[in-house]
């Protein structure tokens, strides 16, 4: 066999082995568009409110690929409406201007300074970064604050601790930390009737103006209670509740996760998401998923693969 020879059957291997992994590859494609099929057709015009958390925010890449998530499921009939948090951001702020700021079980004591920072930040620099993020992935999103048309009106969040020396409760004032009183929807349903999707920084409005920083996980709560979505999917840094031995638990009913905090297997920052997921269930929200925001397309996976992400916690 000459040279020339050589070369051309050299070359149909290299190009026969191109078609078979190019068919392979639309093969898989193929499966996954036949898994997704019925989650997507489940999920038409259905709300899904997703807090993205702001320690998942962190994670290098996390914003495109989160971006690509939303505006993919906009693509595909869902009505998503994104809450987003900021603590780490608020916090290297208030570093940075040397404000002194300090927590009561998880929650950031906020004082006058601190609340001016804390609505420049969300309000400003984060809910602007998510909002361009979706709009360069194709999407139409808006940026909102509970501020904005009334969205969220807020009551002051009273907290009461037991004081380790003498064991009595004592009150403690968070400053201008709240907790949603009432969420007022018509916003929101303007921006999805507009095909839009509303980013929403956690901001209230107290009865005479005031402003008050609070937890993104309560907003979202909240707001897919009032807005009865199906579901609501808590993006975060962790993977999920875990039991024990450090196993992922993939589904819990209401009453089996108010056992799982009551024996202590559900402990720490881990109370207060599994409390939201529970008080959204409450409200008639058909279901509530912890996840970990850091990986890639988290969302999708959640929602359109058989086995889902997380933790997903149903009514019962």
């Amino acid at each position: 066999m000459s040279s020339a020879d050589e070369k051309d059957v050299g070359h149909g291997r290299d190009e026969r082995v191109q078609n078979l992994r190019q068919q392979a590859k639309w093969r898989a494609t193929a499966r996954v568009l036949t898994e997704a099929l019925p989650f997507i057709l489940e999920y038409d015009q259905k709300t899904i409110v997703v807090k993205y958390g702001g320690n998942a925010m962190g994670e290098e890449g996390v914003a495109a690929h989160f971006a690509q998530d939303i505006v993919l499921m906009r693509q595909t009939g869902i009505n998503p409406v994104v809450v987003h948090g900021g603590g780490p951001q608020i916090g290297a702020m208030l570093k940075r201007l040397e404000i002194k700021s300090s927590f009561v079980d998880g929650l950031r004591v906020t004082d006058q300074a601190a609340i001016d920072v804390v609505e420049m930040v969300l309000t400003g620099t984060v809910n602007k970064q998510i909002v361009s993020a979706i709009n360069m992935a194709g999407g139409k999103a808006v940026g909102v604050s509970g501020k904005d048309g009334q969205l969220i009106v807020a009551r002051k969040l009273m907290k009461t601790r037991t004081d380790p020396k003498t064991g009595k409760s004592e009150n403690v004032d968070l400053g201008f930390v709240g907790e949603p009183d009432k969420v007022n929807t018509e916003v929101l349903k303007t921006i999805v009737q507009a095909d839009m999707v509303a980013v929403i920084a956690p901001i209230g409005v107290g009865p005479q103006g005031e402003t008050y920083n609070i937890n993104a996980d309560t907003v979202a709560g909240a707001v897919a209670g009032a807005l009865n979505a199906d579901r609501l999917l808590l993006l975060t840094d962790v993977p999920g509740v875990m039991d024990r031995n450090g196993n992922l638990i993939e589904r819990l009913t209401a009453t089996e996760a108010r056992a799982l905090i009551a024996d202590g297997t559900i402990s720490g920052g881990m109370i207060p998401k599994v409390e939201t997921c529970i008080d959204a269930i409450d409200r008639g929200v058909q279901g509530a998923v912890i996840l970990d925001g850091r990986i890639q397309h988290a969302l999708l996976i959640e929602l359109f693969t058989e086995h889902g992400a997380g933790t997903m916690i149903l009514p019962g």
